[in-house]
């Protein structure tokens, strides 16, 4: 199917790939003129490309979208993300339309829950998170910032978001019986693209992060989430909705994990890292087995692991 190409990009670089960019351009046949509140202005026929001094790269032209694939996300970001959310919408005949993004946090996190959240963005509110600089939440390394614009996104969307949290005693239960993540996460995606279509959300489209079979979701949806086109892809966070989802997602993560550390007075490691094991064991020592399974993912070889050495231990 031919699609029209975008002609316009803009992204946020940090000063070594605004240097890195200019450095690939210097050698090509690009002029090089200056404006005021730029640092330098690229031109060649097809393509404008303008860095301006708050670290904001503007891409224009007729060759924009070459541009973005094959020189700055492959030689300057590497990775597939920029102008992803505009390919992605006019591969699917349509231009920015309000729509449902989704994403969840805690999956790769020994501790803690499992959380799945969905937003709706529309014209008003995709205007306002690109300017406060909404984008995937595992590119925010603090856990403070990711709370403070999760907050901001739940005023932006004027409520308009909804997230599902399966805790650890529930995950451990579900999982024992399904024996398989992508069928869990399959359902709260759908659980969660549910509730926020009960708000009564005038939305046809949406998109999701694609993991395992396709199916699974669409097998999984709700009689709301069966009525609109769900569409997953890879790397979905690169779309400003699920970009949303995922902040949403990781900040209530990150405080369900504080309220457990609270409780125990144990500071919980996130991921899978190294102080899993000792924190863990720490954690046995004071409270038990018990309390382990009620705060962890029992199906991670690490949970073994971890009960086999403290067995040795005894």
């Amino acid at each position: 199917m031919d699609t029209e190409k975008i002609v316009t990009y803009s992204i946020q670089l940090n000063n070594s790939q605004t240097e890195k960019l200019y450095s690939i351009l210097k050698n090509k046949d690009y002029t090089f003129t200056k404006h005021e509140h730029m640092i330098w202005k690229a031109s060649r026929p097809g393509l404008i490309i303008s860095a301006y001094k708050s670290g904001k790269i503007v891409i224009q032209g007729k060759e924009a979208q070459d541009f973005v694939l094959f020189t700055l996300e492959l030689e300057i970001l590497q990775k597939a993300s920029l102008g992803y959310e505009k390919i992605l919408l006019k591969q699917y005949e349509i231009s920015f339309t309000p729509h449902i993004g989704i994403d969840e946090s805690g999956k790769g996190d020994f501790f803690g829950p499992l959380i799945i959240s969905a937003v709706f963005v529309d014209d008003e509110s995709y205007s306002v998170l690109t300017k406060i600089g909404v984008k995937d939440s595992k590119e925010i390394k603090s856990d403070k910032k990711i709370v403070e614009i999760s907050d901001k996104i739940k005023q932006v969307v004027k409520g308009k978001y909804s997230i599902v949290a399966i805790g650890n005693e529930a995950y451990n239960k579900l999982y024992s019986k399904i024996r398989n993540l992508n069928h869990m996460l399959a359902w709260g995606h759908a659980r969660a693209l549910e509730n926020l279509l009960t708000k009564e959300i005038d939305c046809t489209f949406a998109i999701s992060d694609k993991f395992g079979d396709e199916r699974l979701i669409q097998d999984a949806l709700l009689e709301k989430g069966k009525k609109i086109k769900l569409v997953q892809q890879t790397k979905a966070e690169s779309d400003i909705a699920v970009a949303a989802a995922s902040i949403i997602a990781r900040a209530e993560f990150v405080k369900r994990m504080n309220r457990i550390s609270e409780e125990i007075k144990i500071k919980l490691p996130k991921g899978a890292n190294t102080l899993i094991k000792e924190t863990a064991l720490k954690i046995i020592k004071q409270y038990g087995e018990e309390k382990l399974k009620l705060i962890s993912k029992t199906h991670f070889k690490t949970y073994a692991e971890i009960i086999t050495a403290n067995q040795k231990e005894q």
